[in-house]
């Protein structure tokens, strides 16, 4: 006999929790699934801007959040050759500092908010199929994948992550009036309702390569910090555990550079970034390094009749504006409170599917194409120093930058076309890399900024069908 919920989700770490929780909280019974055991890492950048921070409060996690002891990240910092400029946020919603927190540690907080509010969450569990029923998505099918399962709170009462008897290593069916898939990028539940081929998508042009080191550096403690030198990219983000983040993102053609001495080719991307060879004084790398080199940004299609796809299921945004794990949180919510009053009526639950899915895209695509910009590892980067150096000039320079990072500044505002010539014209001026390869990726840019206009209007305009 197949178990019975309101929501089944695919996917317990930071959009499914947020989910999972708004749900429950609205006195649904639901049940996520997660192939992972919490604690558990993921690859993944997890920095918050202060906008950030605001949806961790937003769906009740922040209290346990900060109980993992990442310090308040109230200040920024942006340098490069010849420049260097901090600042702080704005408040959002009363928020003014930003967080870095390892994702073993903070996916299982989200996990016990949503317990705590009532959801059951099943560890070592995975969606391997799903139930149709004329031509609707009605439940999943649930492998265990250990002997011993988990399944925590339901009640509640809780928020703690037990360990409990599961299904034996057993197959079973859980029917619910919507499926709910948070399972990443490489989403089974996008595969299994066609949705995996992206409706818009985008090559990355940085890889991403990151450790943590021991800092005893307490007069960087509060700032995030970033250096941009040639066309190298490097990143510090104070964290947990008494750690640092170390992040470097080269163009994305010297990939191959690190395929074999990773931790040599890493301690010499280090000193290619003279800032942050200076600011990692004194640290030590203390982990492995991570590496990501491919991994193309995309909206998919995210809403059909009894499924949908939040978080990077659906939609995915280079990390290097670090919005991901925003994005998530607040769109998984924002799900719980757009859908939850009409399950129990199939079309206006597709019909609130399809329009959380237009609010998600319309509030994301200009951020999306803004970090597909920023994303540039050419020659492009030379200019992206340029306008740095020109959006960050006075008292609040630094904090301008920082609103369009936490979401209450429109990106558009800091790629406006004269602001974009004037910094051409300083980086070939100051004759700062290649001139012929700055000319070309501006060129190149400016079409690109073209393309994004169109697939915009592309994107939220389109006519919703079944």
């Amino acid at each position: 006999m197949a178990e019975q919920a309101d929501v089944v989700i695919a996917g317990a770490r930071c959009a499914g929790s947020a989910a999972a929780a708004t749900f429950a909280r609205a006195g649904r019974r639901v049940i996520a699934v997660d192939p992972a055991r919490f604690p558990a890492t993921t690859v993944s950048t997890h920095l918050l801007f202060a906008g950030g921070v605001a949806e961790l409060a937003r769906v009740g996690a922040l209290e346990r959040v900060e109980k993992i002891g990442a310090p308040q990240l109230s200040r920024a910092f942006i340098g490069g050759p010849g420049h260097a400029a901090g600042g702080s946020y704005t408040p959002v919603d009363g928020i003014g500092y930003g967080l870095c927190v390892r994702r073993a540690p903070l996916d299982s907080a989200l996990a016990e908010t949503a317990c705590a509010a009532g959801a059951e969450i099943r560890q070592g569990h995975r969606v391997t199929g799903l139930i149709w029923e004329d031509g609707r998505v009605v439940g999943v099918r649930v492998r265990d994948q250990s002997t011993r399962g988990s399944r925590q709170g339901g009640s509640g009462q809780g928020g703690g992550l037990e360990q409990g008897l599961g299904q034996g290593g057993g197959e079973y069916e859980i029917r619910a009036a919507l499926v709910v898939g948070a399972d990443g990028r490489r989403s089974t539940v996008a595969r299994l309702v066609g949705a995996e081929r992206p409706r818009i998508a985008h090559a990355n042009g940085r890889a991403c390569y990151y450790a943590y080191y021991e800092d005893p550096r307490t007069e960087w403690r509060s700032t995030a910090a970033m250096w941009l030198t040639g066309r190298e990219l490097g990143n510090a983000f104070p964290c947990d555990g008494g750690l640092s983040l170390v992040l470097l993102m080269p163009p994305v053609e010297r990939a191959p550079d690190f395929r074999g001495d990773l931790e040599a080719e890493f301690d010499r991307t280090v000193g290619l970034v003279p800032g942050l060879a200076a600011r990692l004084e004194g640290c030590t790398r203390s982990t492995r390094i991570v590496s990501s080199a491919e991994h193309p940004s995309f909206f998919r299609r995210s809403a059909g009749p009894g499924w949908v796809l939040v978080g990077d299921a659906g939609h995915f945004k280079d990390p290097v504006t670090a919005q991901g794990i925003r994005d998530a949180v607040r769109f998984g919510r924002l799900l719980g409170e757009g859908v939850a009053d009409v399950l129990d009526d199939p079309a206006a639950l597709d019909r609130a599917t399809l329009a959380w899915e237009r609010r998600r895209d319309a509030q994301c695509v200009h951020t999306y194409q803004w970090t597909n910009l920023l994303g540039r590892g050419d020659g492009l980067a030379h200019v992206q120093f340029e306008l740095l150096r020109a959006l960050t000039e006075g008292p609040d320079g630094v904090r301008r930058i920082l609103d369009v990072y936490s979401r209450i500044r429109d990106p558009r505002e800091t790629l406006a076309l004269p602001g974009l010539l004037k910094a051409t014209t300083r980086a070939l001026r100051h004759g700062t890399g290649t001139r012929a390869a700055i000319v070309r990726a501006v060129g190149d840019s400016l079409l690109e900024l073209a393309g994004h206009r169109a697939e915009a209007r592309r994107l939220l305009t389109r006519r919703a069908t079944a």
